[in-house]
C-alpha cells in the first residue's frame, strides 16, 4: 500500500443554515444530554420512520458519494449534503451534535472516522469515508460509505471491497435469540483471512429518536458482549452430517441461509463455534472419515444437506 503525506487540518469554513421550517434535534442549541436512552426494541411506528429517514439518508450517501474526484475540497462534498438533506425537509443530524461543526463527516485515508470537512483539495488515490445521518418525523437515519478520488490503488480497493464485505457478513450474522457478539465475530473471522486488524476505538450503535443509543455494537470478537437480540421463533439448522461434534454444537443457534450460499454457511459457523482454532479442531475430531476436510467443503456439504431437508 503507498505511502501517503499525512494529512493536516485546513481552513473550516462557517457553519451551514438551516430553514427554521425543518425540526431540530433535541440536542441542537441544547445544553443537556446529546443522546437518551432509547428502547432497543422500537415499536412498529418507529420502526416504519426510521425506514424513511434511513432511505433518505442513503440517497444522500449516493449523492455525496457520486461527486467524489480530485482536486474537489469535502467542504464542498459537505454543501451538497446539507442542501440534499434540506431538499428531503431533514435535518443534517451531525450539526451541532455536541458542538460538531458540519453536516457530514468525511475522513480521508488514514483519519478512521469523523473527520471534518475543509478546504483541503482531494488528491488523485484518496480514500473518503462519508458519515451521513438523517433527521425527520423524530428519528435519525445514519449511514456510511467509502468512495475513491481518481486512481485508487488495488490494495486499497481490495482493503475497501473485502471490509464491504464483512459487513455485510456481520449483517447476515444478525438473528433473534443471539448476542450481538456473533457480528463481531463474524467480521473479525473475515478480516484474518486477509490479514487485516480490526478497529476498536470505535463501535457501532442503535439509533432511532436518539443519534447514538443502544446497543454497542464491537466490530470484534468480545465474548462479553452478550446483550441478546430479540427473541422470535426457534429456528434450526443441519450441519455436517459427518460431523457429530459440529451437529451436536449447532443445535438451534443457526439462521436460516441461502442452501447453495456456502459463503454464509461459513460465517453461520463461525457465529457457532466462536473461533478458527475450536472450529479447526471439531472439524478434525468429529470423525476420522473427515480428516482432511476443509472447512469450506464442510459448508459445501451443509448446504447440500440443508436443500434435501428443504425439499422433503
Amino acid at each position: 500500500m503507498a505511502v501517503r503525506t499525512p494529512l493536516r487540518p485546513a481552513t473550516i469554513s462557517p457553519r451551514r443554515s438551516v430553514p427554521p421550517s425543518i425540526v431540530r434535534p433535541h440536542y441542537v442549541e441544547s445544553t443537556g444530554p446529546a443522546d437518551l436512552d432509547d428502547p432497543m426494541v422500537k415499536d412498529a411506528d418507529t420502526v416504519a420512520r426510521m425506514r424513511v429517514t434511513g432511505r433518505i439518508a442513503a440517497n444522500a450517501l449516493v449523492e455525496v458519494g457520486a461527486h467524489v474526484e480530485p482536486g474537489l475540497t469535502t467542504d464542498e462534498l459537505d454543501r451538497i449534503g446539507h442542501e440534499f438533506l434540506i431538499e428531503q425537509g431533514a435535518y443534517p443530524s451531525t450539526l451541532g451534535y455536541k458542538g460538531y461543526p458540519k453536516s457530514l463527516c468525511t475522513s480521508v485515508n488514514e483519519v478512521i472516522c469523523h473527520g471534518i470537512p475543509d478546504s483541503r483539495p482531494l488528491a488523485d488515490g484518496d480514500v473518503v469515508k462519508i458519515d451521513i445521518t438523517a433527521y425527520r418525523d423524530g428519528v435519525h437515519g445514519d449511514t456510511c460509505g467509502t468512495f475513491y478520488a481518481g486512481n485508487a490503488a488495488q490494495d486499497v480497493r481490495d482493503l475497501g471491497e473485502r471490509t464491504h464485505e464483512a459487513m455485510l457478513r456481520g449483517i447476515r450474522a444478525v438473528a433473534p435469540g443471539r448476542p450481538i457478539s456473533v457480528i463481531g465475530r463474524v467480521i473479525e473471522s473475515y478480516a484474518k483471512r486477509f490479514g487485516y486488524g480490526v478497529v476498536r476505538d470505535y463501535t457501532g450503535h442503535g439509533v432511532g429518536p436518539s443519534f447514538h443509543t443502544r446497543p454497542t455494537i464491537l466490530h470484534y470478537d468480545e465474548p462479553r458482549a452478550r446483550t441478546v437480540l430479540e427473541a422470535m421463533a426457534q429456528e434450526t439448522a443441519v450441519v455436517c452430517s459427518d460431523i457429530p461434534a459440529l451437529r451436536e454444537v449447532a443445535g438451534d443457534a443457526a439462521h436460516f441461509v441461502a442452501a447453495d450460499d456456502t459463503d454464509a454457511w461459513v460465517d453461520a459457523l463461525t457465529v457457532l463455534l466462536g473461533d478458527e482454532a475450536e472450529r479447526d479442531r471439531l472439524v478434525t475430531a468429529g470423525s476420522a472419515r473427515v480428516a482432511n476436510y476443509s472447512w469450506e467443503r464442510c459448508a459445501r456439504e451443509t448446504a447440500e444437506v440443508y436443500r434435501e431437508v428443504l425439499s422433503g
